[in-house]
């Protein structure tokens, strides 16, 4: 399986999951969160960069688990734990979304405008893009053996709702009221001034999300440093 074109090593997360015991789970849930945080850091922020990365992980997940002798019935909480895993990686992916289109807010760029509404509804629907790529990436994943306990991971997640959709609500609340906020201070950019602004969105979020990181771990050599791919 060896690296994805994600930049994922897929070899690395099958070998921990086939070998993982179900008291390994934090264990799994940080790799799989620094393993998904650490792809999204290397290219632009799209979604359909979003949905490649979610897609490589669970389908990497998925064949070790399959392979997995000791797991047994705890094979969900093993992918249970891959779920957490991608949710605490997009946590931080939202929040970068969130910091950038704060920056064009801050700014005047008005929330009508085209590019700036569909940036806004990307953040919104973050949550439904996580479950909607899990859900599809473990159609026929190692065999389908690992779609029922795949099933029972979402389906409880769903009831209890992602910190990713939680942090994207809170996001666009917030986003929503400093718009307010800056009209009635009658700040405000152009029309083409705001798309030249937005044009640049993809790659000024994985630059932020990319300073969160090294904020946080300052700078303990974790190779987020590379150049991002479109």
């Amino acid at each position: 399986m060896a690296k994805s074109g994600t930049g994922i090593d897929q070899d690395a997360l099958v070998s921990m999951f086939a070998q993982a015991t179900a008291q390994q789970g934090e264990t799994l849930r940080k790799a799989v969160s620094e393993t998904t945080l650490k792809a999204l850091q290397g290219r632009e922020l799209t979604v359909e960069n979003i949905r490649k990365v979610l897609k490589t992980v669970t389908e990497a997940a998925s064949t070790g688990a399959a392979q997995n002798l000791t797991a047994g019935p705890d094979v969900a909480d093993l992918l249970e734990k891959a779920f957490a895993g991608m949710d605490a990686a997009l946590l931080q992916a939202v929040e970068a979304q969130r910091k950038a289109l704060q920056q064009f807010v801050e700014q005047g760029v008005d929330m009508k405008d085209k590019p700036m509404k569909s940036a806004m509804d990307h953040l919104e629907k973050m949550e439904d893009v996580f479950f909607k790529t899990v859900s599809k990436a473990t159609q026929g994943s190692a065999g389908g053996a690992m779609q029922a306990p795949w099933q029972q991971v979402l389906d409880s997640m769903k009831l209890k709702g992602t910190d990713t959709g939680a942090q994207a609500g809170v996001a666009v609340e917030q986003l929503m009221a400093q718009a307010q906020t800056a009209l009635r201070e009658g700040r405000a950019t152009g029309m083409r001034t705001a798309q030249t602004m937005l044009d640049s969105y993809a790659a000024l979020v994985s630059g932020v999300l990319i300073g969160m990181s090294e904020g946080v771990q300052s700078g303990a050599g974790a190779g987020v440093g590379k150049s991002r791919k479109k």
